[in-house]
C-alpha cells in the first residue's frame, strides 16, 4: 500500500456527505451499524505518522546519537502533524482571523528555534493526536446519520397491470403498489394493502423487536421486512420519507450552532488576540529585567500553549450534536443545535388534544340497533358502512374500518350524496339509507368539536371524545345509532406524568374542543389545567401569557391550527405521523411516529447535553486557569503544559460523545432501553 493511499484513502471524510446508495443485494441484510474506524480518517493517519516518527527519534536523541539520525525523524513529526493546522491557520489569517491552530504551530516552531526541538515535536504530536480524536468525535456523531443513508434500497418491485417491474426507488410515486418479498427492505413509506409479516423498525423508531404488519398498517422506507410477503401502497414521495427527513433534518442540525457556541466563537477571536498580546508581554517583561532570552522565550511559548482556548471552543457542539444524533436514532428529529439547547430549558409544557394527546381518529365504540328494526349489530354496522363507503369523512372511514374488522360484506351503494353538516344518503339493496346527524334530542347532548386539522367536512362530528352519535335511517325510519370516540393515546398519561416530573408543574391542555370533551381527556391523563374552546390565536395568547409570567413553554401539537402556538413557544414539538406540513415546518422537533413518551425523553436528553456543556466549560476553564497561573507564578515545563492543554481538549471532546450511548436515552430508573 502506498503512502498516499495510507494517508488519504479513497476520499474518506468525517463530514455528513452522502455516500453512494447501496445496491439491493447489500441493503437487504440487517442494518449496518457503521462506525468510523480511527485510521479511516486522514487526521488519524497523519497523527500516527507524526507519533511514529517522534517515538523513533526520542531514543536516539537521549542516546546522544548523531543529529543526522534523529533530526530527519523530528522533521517528519513536525511536517506530518503540523502541515494541515498550519495551512488552516494561514488561511484564517488571510481572512483576518486568528486561528488557535496557528498559535500552536508558532509555539512549536518557537520552541525549535531556541533548541527545544523535542518539546516542540511533542507539542505537534499531542496537538495532532488531539485533532484526530476531535475528527473521530465528529465522525462518530455523523455515523448514525450516514448509516441511515445505506438503509434505503436502490430499487423496488412495482406491481403493474402487466405484472411486476423493478424500478429505481427515486422513480416511485404516491399511489404505486409495491411487492415486498421476505428479507427485502421497504423502498418507500406506505400502507399495507395485503399480506402479513413483521418489520424490523429499530433504525427508525428504536423498537427492539420486529413489529407485526397487517393490512392497514403503516410501513417505513429503509425498514427490513420479515418472513412474509407484503403488498404496499406508496403514500409518501421517496424524497419525503421518514428516513429521508431524518437524514435531512439531522444534517441541517449539524450545520447550526447553539447560542452558547455562537457566544464562544464571538469572543474566540478577541481571546486569541489577547493571548498573543499577553504572550508578548510575558516574553518582553522578564527580558527587560535581565532574564535569559531562552528562558523568557520558553516561558512565553508555554504560556501561549496553555492559554489557548481549544478546549473551550470544543466544549459546546459535541454534546449537542451527539444528543441530536441519539434523538434521531429514536425517532425524534431535532432541527438544530439551538432547538436541542432550548428543549432543555423549558419549565412548562402545553399540549394540544386532538391528534396529540388523543389518537386523532375516531373508532366505533358502540353499535345500537333500534328496537323493532330487525337488525342485529353486524347488520346495522354493515348497512351504515355500505352507505358511508364512498365518503371521505373521518367518521365514514371509521365506520367502514369497523365493518371490515368484522369481515362484513358491504353491499354496493348507488345514488350517493353527501350533505355537509348533515351526513350522507345512498341506495343500498334497493332501500334509501341516511347516515348522519342525530335528531335534535340527541344533538343537544353533544357540542361541535372545532379542533380539527383535516380539509374534509367535520360539522357532523358532534363530540368525538364524549362519544359522537351517528343516526342510521332506512326508508325514513330510525334503525339504530352508532357511537364513535377518539381515545387518548396509550402513553398520554405517562407522558403527562413525565413532563410534570421534569418541569415541576402539570402540563396545560390547550384545545379547540369543547370543555366536556377536554375535561374527559384531562381526567384520563392526569392534567389539571384545562383551557378549551380555543381558536388558534387563543392558543398563542395562552402560550404568551405563560411566557410573560416567566415560564419557558414547550408546546406540542400536530395541526395547522397549532402552528402559530408552535412558533410562539420557547420550543415546539410536532407529531410527525398525522402532523400538517405547516406544523412540521414550524416546530423545532418532530416525533416521527407519534410516540408521546419520546417527548420527555428528548427533554431529558437535552438537559443532559446542557449539563455536559457546563461540565466541559468548567473543565476547560479550570485547566487553562491552573496552567496559566503555574506558568506565570512558577516554572511549568513545556511538555507538561502541552500534555495538560491537549489532554483537556481530548477530555472535553470525549465527554461530549457520552450522549451517543444507548443509555443516554433511558430514564434514570430504567435498566434497559425503551422501545420508543
Amino acid at each position: 500500500m502506498s503512502l498516499h493511499v495510507f494517508l488519504y484513502g479513497a476520499g474518506v471524510s468525517s463530514t455528513l456527505d452522502s455516500p453512494p446508495v447501496l445496491p439491493l443485494d447489500a441493503s437487504v441484510r440487517t442494518a449496518p451499524r457503521r462506525r468510523t474506524r480511527f485510521l479511516a480518517l486522514p487526521e488519524a493517519r497523519w497523527a500516527l505518522l507524526a507519533t511514529a516518527a517522534f517515538l523513533s527519534a526520542v531514543p536516539l536523541h537521549f542516546a546522544d546519537a548523531p543529529g543526522w539520525t534523529y533530526g530527519p525523524l523530528y522533521a517528519i513529526a513536525y511536517l506530518a502533524g503540523g502541515w494541515e493546522p498550519a495551512l488552516e491557520g494561514l488561511r484564517a489569517l488571510r481572512g483576518k482571523t486568528l486561528d488557535v491552530d496557528l498559535l500552536m504551530i508558532v509555539a512549536a516552531l518557537g520552541a525549535a528555534a531556541i533548541g527545544q526541538v523535542l518539546d516542540g515535536a511533542l507539542l505537534i504530536v499531542i496537538f495532532a493526536t488531539s485533532g484526530a480524536l476531535e475528527a473521530l468525535a465528529t465522525a462518530r456523531t455523523a455515523d448514525s446519520v450516514r448509516g441511515l443513508l445505506g438503509l434505503a434500497p436502490a430499487t423496488a418491485t412495482r406491481v403493474t397491470a402487466d405484472g411486476e417491474e423493478s424500478v429505481p426507488v427515486n422513480r416511485l410515486s404516491v399511489g404505486d403498489e409495491l411487492l415486498i418479498r421476505p428479507g427485502e427492505r421497504i423502498g418507500a413509506d406506505g400502507r399495507v394493502l395485503d399480506g402479513t409479516s413483521e418489520a424490523d423498525q429499530a433504525t427508525i423508531t428504536g423498537e427492539p423487536l420486529p413489529v407485526l404488519k397487517t393490512p392497514g398498517d403503516d410501513v417505513f422506507a429503509g425498514t427490513l421486512n420479515g418472513t412474509g410477503a407484503l403488498r404496499v401502497r406508496v403514500e409518501r414521495d421517496p424524497t419525503d420519507s421518514v428516513l429521508a427527513r431524518i437524514v435531512t433534518l439531522v444534517e441541517e442540525a449539524s450545520r447550526t450552532k447553539a447560542p452558547t457556541q455562537l457566544f464562544i466563537e464571538k469572543i474566540e477571536q478577541r481571546y486569541a488576540v489577547g493571548v498573543v498580546a499577553a504572550t508578548l508581554t510575558v516574553f518582553a517583561v522578564p527580558l527587560a529585567f535581565g532574564a535569559d532570552l531562552t528562558g523568557a522565550l520558553l516561558r512565553a511559548m508555554t504560556f501561549m500553549i496553555v492559554a489557548s482556548p481549544c478546549a473551550v471552543v470544543l466544549a459546546t457542539m459535541p454534546p449537542l450534536l451527539s444528543a441530536i444524533a441519539t434523538a434521531g436514532r429514536h425517532g425524534v428529529l431535532v432541527k438544530s443545535a439551538l432547538a436541542m439547547e432550548r428543549l432543555g430549558e423549558i419549565d412548562t409544557a402545553a399540549l394540544d388534544k386532538t391528534g396529540t394527546l388523543t389518537e386523532g381518529a375516531p373508532e366505533v365504540t358502540a353499535v345500537c340497533p333500534a328496537t323493532g328494526s330487525g337488525l342485529d349489530d353486524d347488520a346495522l354496522l354493515a348497512l351504515a358502512a355500505a352507505a358511508e363507503h364512498p365518503s371521505e369523512h373521518p367518521l365514514a372511514r371509521a365506520i367502514v374500518v369497523a365493518a371490515r374488522a368484522r369481515d362484513l360484506r358491504l353491499a354496493p351503494a348507488r345514488d350517493f350524496t353527501a350533505k355537509p353538516g348533515h351526513g350522507v344518503t345512498a341506495t343500498v339493496d334497493g332501500r334509501f339509507v341516511t347516515v348522519g346527524r342525530p335528531d335534535s334530542g340527541l344533538d343537544a347532548e353533544a357540542d361541535t368539536d372545532t379542533d380539527t386539522d383535516t380539509d374534509t367536512d367535520t360539522d357532523r362530528d358532534t363530540d368525538v371524545e364524549g362519544g359522537t352519535v351517528v343516526r342510521v335511517e332506512r326508508d325514513g325510519a330510525l334503525v339504530g345509532t352508532l357511537v364513535l370516540a377518539d381515545h387518548p393515546r396509550a402513553d398520554a398519561a405517562e407522558t403527562a406524568a413525565g413532563l410534570t416530573a421534569l418541569t415541576g408543574t402539570s402540563p396545560v391542555l390547550l384545545t379547540g374542543d369543547n370543555p366536556r370533551a377536554a375535561a374527559q381527556v384531562a381526567t384520563a391523563t392526569g392534567i389539571t389545567d384545562v383551557r378549551a374552546s380555543l381558536l388558534p390565536e387563543d392558543k398563542v395568547t395562552a402560550v404568551r401569557e405563560l411566557q410573560r409570567a416567566g415560564r419557558k413553554v414547550l408546546f406540542v401539537g400536530d395541526g395547522v391550527n397549532d402552528a402559530p402556538a408552535l412558533a410562539a413557544a420557547h420550543a415546539g414539538v410536532a407529531m410527525g405521523r398525522a402532523g400538517s406540513d405547516l406544523a412540521l415546518e414550524t416546530a423545532d422537533a418532530v416525533v416521527v411516529r407519534d410516540e408521546l413518551a419520546a417527548i420527555p425523553a428528548v427533554v431529558r436528553l437535552s438537559r443532559a447535553a446542557r449539563r455536559l456543556v457546563v461540565q466541559n466549560l468548567l473543565v476547560a476553564g479550570t485547566f487553562i486557569t491552573v496552567l496559566v497561573l503555574w506558568d506565570l507564578l512558577g516554572h511549568l515545563p513545556l511538555p507538561l503544559g502541552v500534555a495538560g492543554h491537549e489532554g483537556s481538549t481530548v477530555l472535553v471532546g470525549l465527554n461530549g460523545l457520552r450522549l451517543l450511548r444507548e443509555s443516554a436515552w433511558r430514564r434514570p430508573d430504567e435498566g434497559r432501553p425503551r422501545a420508543l
